[in-house]
């Protein structure tokens, strides 16, 4: 029979925790580790002994956590697709005093997971939510990117499909903030595909797979380089949290000006010679190597700030 993993000394006094006492009535937002057991802090395994119970993404992930810890609280789940019906269980258990922690597979609930509707109506409902904080992989990645860390945008996971993915990008072009993604393996050489169109073969970059765990990996370089290396590996396990560079001033500057001049341009050359407005978009779609639709997308965009 395995054994569960020792218990450190937990502090007990106000000075050491600032919350000696047995925990209140609210909704606990716990943060789990992203791969290694050992990252959870002890508040978090605290607050997991000492609630009614836990509601989690997917019960018997979070139960090899509780398993290691020694923890049997009773488990509920709350997850993508029932976290609305199950809202309004755990919403009046609240309202009555219970104590319930939210977790997710790894690292923040509510955080490109489950549980931010669940925090919604626990607010609306007056119910205190208290987060507990603990491992992150965006900010795990790039705090050891090697990228400008002063000013960041996480935006999760980009669109599953190519020309949404692409416009999802677009809109991003001329962020100078370093940009963080989080992506599945079997899309990741895509999305690097589609990233490379989109901010350039020369952008800075930065993927992260497996942080925390026994394989963890950094791979850097520019878009172009990491995009050959991932498409010459075979498939690889794990979440993948992507950095790209933000846009340096004369690359936005371009993007703000340069780029739609240029289809602006191209649009007016190609109507001017007697073409209607579907040839013209298929004519730069082809001068340009991309789709026609992302030039319709972004002649669109355009039309719309000249109007």
């Amino acid at each position: 029979m395995a054994r569960c993993a020792h218990n450190p000394k937990e502090p007990t006094s106000a000075s050491e925790t600032g919350e000696a006492k047995p925990l209140t009535a609210g909704l606990y937002i716990v943060a789990t580790p992203i791969g290694n057991l050992e990252d959870i802090t002890l508040r978090a395994l605290r607050v997991l002994r000492s609630v009614d119970r836990i509601a989690c993404e997917d019960t018997r992930q979070t139960q090899k956590l509780l398993s290691h810890y020694c923890i049997a609280v009773p488990t509920v789940s709350c997850h993508a697709h029932n976290e609305r019906q199950r809202a309004e269980e755990l919403i009046a258990e609240l309202k009555v005093g219970a104590r319930i922690a939210l977790v997710s597979d790894a690292g923040m609930p509510g955080i490109s997971d489950p549980g931010a509707h669940l925090v919604a109506q626990a607010v609306a409902a007056g119910v205190p939510v208290i987060p507990i904080p603990g491992a992150s992989a965006a900010v795990s990645a790039l705090a050891a990117s090697g990228l400008d860390t002063t000013s960041f945008l996480f935006v999760g996971f980009p669109p599953p499909r190519t020309g949404e993915r692409r416009s999802f990008f677009e809109t991003l072009r001329s962020e100078r903030a370093t940009l963080i993604f989080y992506e599945a393996p079997h899309r990741v050489v895509e999305s690097l595909r589609d990233a490379l169109q989109i901010f350039g073969p020369e952008r800075r970059a930065v993927l992260a797979r497996e942080i925390t765990k026994i394989h963890e990996e950094f791979l850097r370089g520019t878009l172009r380089e990491l995009e050959i290396s991932f498409a010459n590996r075979d498939l690889l396990r794990g979440e993948m949290t992507l950095m790209i560079a933000g846009a340096d001033s004369t690359e936005s500057a371009a993007v703000g000006a340069g780029l739609e001049s240029d289809l602006r341009a191209a649009m007016v050359l190609y109507l001017g010679q007697g073409l209607d407005e579907q040839a013209a978009l298929k004519r730069v779609a082809r001068d340009r190597g991309v789709s026609k639709s992302e030039v319709y997308r972004e002649w669109q965009r355009e039309q719309g700030r000249h109007k």
